[in-house]
């Protein structure tokens, strides 16, 4: 029999509030966390907007002398992983501490700091000036390897890149390394940290941002028929997954259970979802069938959502053609219309949004919902949150590349 695998600690830093607790009230009550760019000078740019992590003090999580090591990616999954092991309640031993490992993503990874180098190498003309972290602080396995390195983890440690499918992704094979038998435990999400001026830039380069430059708190309007892009943000999303067993025998708190874990892929374009919503399609009835769990069961959609005009409207047509009129009584919302796109972390910050809905019975709203675009005719959960028992959930995440992920959360019943 498969191995029963939990969810124990939650842990985000995000673009409306640092900490969980203020990230899901925050949800709950529709705020954004869009506003201008301060990372750098965006008054050339085509989109001026983002979600940036406010009010982030890295000193709480991380000894200053290390805090230059790491790329600013690094520094929220560990503040993330912290707030996980705290939520926990759960510090490590030394003697299960191979049962225990890390496997967390970023889409991108530590650009911050190669422009930064980048910058010092054209002035100085040559590697004088650079750091020997440079390489360990932008490549994407260190923020699992930071991770581990904290808490002492000596299991599985890997990491993901899928582009905005990756913290799902991540999620999703920890789960399964736990229901095999490989480990009891993992820390597992994503994370991102690239409003920076390449980052913004070549997204701009793509028009797949929003140009809602002087309303950037309705610039995220996913399945509005008025959303022109989506807008990014950064931050971090880490849950802790438990062998079912394990958790019980200490006690821990449990918000969900992981029952299902999907994984497709379009085949069809480098950026653009196939508009027939197939890899989509395949992608959750893969998780649902990994999950023993009939369609007319799922209650909830944590949507992928990003707010651009393909995509939701591949998402909507995938949802439609896979639950048939059950469609109609899913809830289904975007948190991207508060956080914006988190890319890499997107999925992170959803799962721990996912498992709170179970846990509080409280759906979290699509803000920024006015008129309703013909393709996209579903319930979004349009701008108030909603009470519902919800006992079956599912979140998708789908990334460039085609890249499709799925994952089915439960009500946890022992």
């Amino acid at each position: 029999m498969k191995r029963r695998v939990v969810i124990t600690g939650l842990g985000a830093v995000t673009p409306v509030g640092v900490g969980t607790q203020n990230f899901w009230e925050a949800i709950c009550a529709g705020k954004s966390g869009i506003g201008p760019i301060t990372r750098f000078d965006a008054q050339n740019y085509p989109s001026r907007i983002a979600g940036e992590v406010k009010g982030f003090q890295v000193e709480d999580y991380i000894p200053k002398k290390e805090i230059k090591k790491m790329d600013p990616f690094i520094h929220y999954a560990v503040a993330a992983s912290t707030m996980v092991m705290e939520d926990a309640g759960f510090t490590i031993s030394k003697e299960e501490a191979h049962r225990f490992g890390a496997l967390i993503g970023a889409g991108i990874g530590g650009l911050s700091t190669i422009e930064k180098y980048h910058e010092k190498v054209l002035k100085y003309n040559g590697p004088k000036k650079i750091t020997p972290f440079f390489i360990p602080m932008l490549i994407i396995n260190l923020a699992s390897g930071q991770v581990a390195i904290r808490h002492g983890l000596r299991g599985p440690n890997s990491s993901v890149v899928t582009a905005c499918a990756t913290s799902t992704n991540a999620i999703g094979d920890a789960f399964k390394i736990i229901q095999r038998g490989d480990a009891d435990g993992m820390i597992t999400g994503g994370t991102e940290a690239v409003i920076t001026p390449m980052g913004v830039g070549g997204f701009c380069a793509m028009r797949a941002l929003s140009c809602r430059n002087d309303e950037p708190s309705i610039a995220s309007r996913p399945f509005d028929k008025g959303r022109d892009g989506f807008v990014m943000g950064e931050g971090a999303g880490l849950i802790l997954l438990e062998e079912m067993n394990h958790a019980l025998k200490r006690g821990a708190k449990i918000y969900a259970e992981i029952v299902g874990y999907g994984m497709s892929c379009d085949a069809y374009h480098i950026s653009a979802p196939d508009p027939k919503g197939e890899g989509a399609f395949m992608c959750i009835e893969t998780a649902l069938k990994d999950a023993g769990v009939d369609s007319t069961e799922v209650q909830y959609i944590n949507a992928h959502g990003t707010s651009t005009q393909l995509n939701d409207r591949v998402e909507t047509e995938a949802l439609k053609k896979l639950f048939g009129p059950h469609s109609r009584k899913l809830l289904i919302s975007s948190i991207k219309s508060m956080t914006g796109h988190l890319l890499g972390a997107a999925g992170g910050v959803e799962a721990v949004a996912t498992a709170l809905t179970i846990f509080y019975g409280i759906v979290p709203p699509t803000i920024n919902y006015e008129t309703q675009d013909p393709y996209c005719d579903l319930n979004y959960v349009p701008n108030q949150s909603q009470k519902m028992d919800t006992r079956v959930a599912l979140s998708n995440s789908f990334g460039f590349g085609g890249t499709n992920a799925s994952l089915v959360f439960k009500k946890f019943e022992p």
